[in-house]
């Protein structure tokens, strides 16, 4: 061996040398912590924290690539590949949302997510995987960083918690034909289902079996499962076995051809007016420019801002109907499932309206395509009701309005339907607090998800970090449904004292379980909330859900 052959010889001896020293350097390092705290996933080596209870905690683990310039509106890439060990010992920042500014915390370098699993778990444990999906009506990640290791410990350490970010408002769902032809649609839903890949691919590590991966969303992350549920028109898929809907989010959904003037907005504000290609400028703009152009929006023809500017699209392909429309056509995946919401889902939205016309223009802001007859018909629906503390008069009708339609008729047409093929459950929580009544606010909005992830477990300041002790009886029966739903597809076969028997929803008997404090038990959907959301279907085309 001579010449050019020696001289590539030596140098491939060279680099396998340099290629051993630094494994063996990755694992001196490792070596300092519990070996069952490292995980390598191929692109990267990621160190968590092994806890006391018995469980490794990895946070920050990247999932994807930063979906920054020219990955902007286009969906996930994989992730860089990086030397060394990489520490996962706290959260990622949260996307960037909806007129949120550039406050501390957020970022558009955001696709992370989390993990609680037991330390002691193998590849051959084959645990079950509950995947949580967070809420924020696609404008915000509102329940980013929740803590799952109560959870995972309820079941003795015989389960594993995933959560992740998504890229939400123009970030995830800005909708044009520009982006249809030059990127991708509906990329903060594509953010999910690349999450739902990487976990078929690397669950294995940290213990899980990918073939029990239970998704559990609240708000748009339930209304996101119902997406999950329709993609492709219901095409068959293993990237989940089960599903529960916390207070599924059905907002209007509209065409990339109804959707041009937000992305001509959104590019003025963000300084591409003048480009000749408007999307390439905005790939081209610093990440504080387009967070400071990332603001409320009202509809045209509209005075008011819409609650939720941005939301999921119904592009023809990932999603070739309205949902409603494909759940009627039974073009879903059929697994089994869990759907539910809180008598007052309304509350949090609603204005203090003072008037029928009041309510009606609120939903108009919000369904566009509602003409003043159907507004009218609301308001015969939802006349003036007893009053709620601390708000004006029809507060309350336009509270009920918006909730049913929008959460609570959604959840129950799904379990319906659902139930003609696989297993199928529902449940109605109705817990109030003494700052919850004192606002005003009843049983609001996912606030059964202080009782399902324990005190403690939601960050400072979040909608659902504040706990009343009261209602801390609950807490285990809410965790024992939960966990035995993603453990055994079946709410019933892990329970504690104060469960009962959780009837499966059918059509003929409209049962399903009232969730309170000393006081659970069962009830039938009144015959007068069926009649309406049977209204609310037969406007839902025209309202685009």
């Amino acid at each position: 061996m001579k010449g050019s052959n020696q001289r590539l010889f030596l140098l491939g001896t060279v680099l396998t040398l340099l290629r051993l020293t630094s494994l063996v350097a990755v694992l001196g390092a490792a070596a300092t912590a519990s070996q069952s705290s490292i995980v390598d996933l191929g692109y990267s080596v990621y160190e968590g924290i092994t806890q006391s209870n018995g469980q490794n905690q990895f946070l920050g683990i990247r999932y994807a690539a930063p979906p920054l310039g020219d990955l902007r509106f286009r969906a996930p890439q994989p992730p860089l590949t990086t030397t060394g060990v990489q520490p996962a010992t706290k959260f990622g920042c949260s996307c960037f949302g909806v007129a949120q500014g550039l406050a501390e915390g957020l970022s558009e370098d955001c696709l992370f997510l989390n993990i609680w699993a037991p330390s002691g778990a193998t590849p051959e444990s084959k645990l079950p995987v509950f995947f949580y999906i967070q809420g924020g009506g696609y404008r915000a990640n509102s329940n980013a960083n929740y803590n799952g290791s109560e959870l995972v410990q309820f079941t003795e350490n015989k389960m594993i918690f995933v959560a992740l970010n998504y890229r939400v408002g123009p970030f995830g769902f800005l909708t044009s034909e520009k982006v249809k032809e030059n990127g991708d649609l509906n990329a903060g839903f594509l953010d999910q289902r690349f999450a739902l890949e990487w976990v078929q691919q690397h669950i294995t590590k940290f213990g899980g079996n990918p073939g029990q991966v239970v998704l559990v969303g609240s708000s748009a992350g339930a209304g996101s499962i119902a997406l999950h549920l329709i993609a492709f028109g219901g095409a068959p898929t293993n990237l989940f076995a089960g599903v529960i809907g916390i207070s599924p989010f059905f907002p209007t959904q509209l065409l990339p051809s109804q959707l041009e003037w937000q992305f001509d907005l959104f590019a003025s504000r963000a300084e591409c007016t003048e480009s000749g290609d408007l999307l390439t400028c905005l790939r081209q703009q610093n990440s504080t420019t387009l967070q400071n152009a990332n603001q409320n929006m009202p509809y045209p023809g509209r005075t008011s801002n819409s609650l939720f500017p941005f939301t999921p699209t119904i592009d023809g392909n990932l999603f070739p109907d309205f949902p409603y429309r494909l759940f009627e056509e039974r073009k879903f995946v059929k697994v089994p499932s869990i759907f539910g919401d809180d008598t007052d889902e309304g509350t949090r939205f609603a204005p203090n309206a003072s008037s029928p016309a009041e309510v009606g223009s609120f939903m108009q802001d919000n369904f566009p395509q509602l003409m003043d007859a159907n507004t009218a018909e609301i308001n015969a629906l939802y006349p003036k009701e007893a009053p709620f503390e601390n708000h004006a008069a029809f507060f309350p009708s336009a509270a009920a309005a918006f909730g049913e339609t929008t959460f609570t008729c959604p959840g129950l047409e799904m379990s319906a339907v659902i139930s003609q093929h696989t297993k199928s459950w529902n449940y109605r929580y109705n817990v109030t607090t003494p700052e919850q009544i004192e606002s005003g606010l009843g049983a609001y909005h996912t606030s059964e998800l202080s009782n399902v992830f324990g005190p403690g477990n939601a960050p400072a300041g979040s909608s659902n970090s504040t706990f009343d002790f009261n209602d801390i009886s609950l807490t285990p029966i809410l965790q024992a449904y939960y966990t035995s739903f993603v453990r055994f597809l079946d709410p019933n076969v892990q329970t504690v004292n104060g469960s009962v028997f959780w009837p499966e929803f059918i059509p003929e008997t409209n049962q399903r379980i009232l969730l309170q404090v000393n006081a659970t038990t069962v009830e039938t959907v009144p015959s007068s909330q069926l009649d309406r959301c049977r209204f609310w279907k037969g406007l839902a085309n025209r309202m685009q859900q």
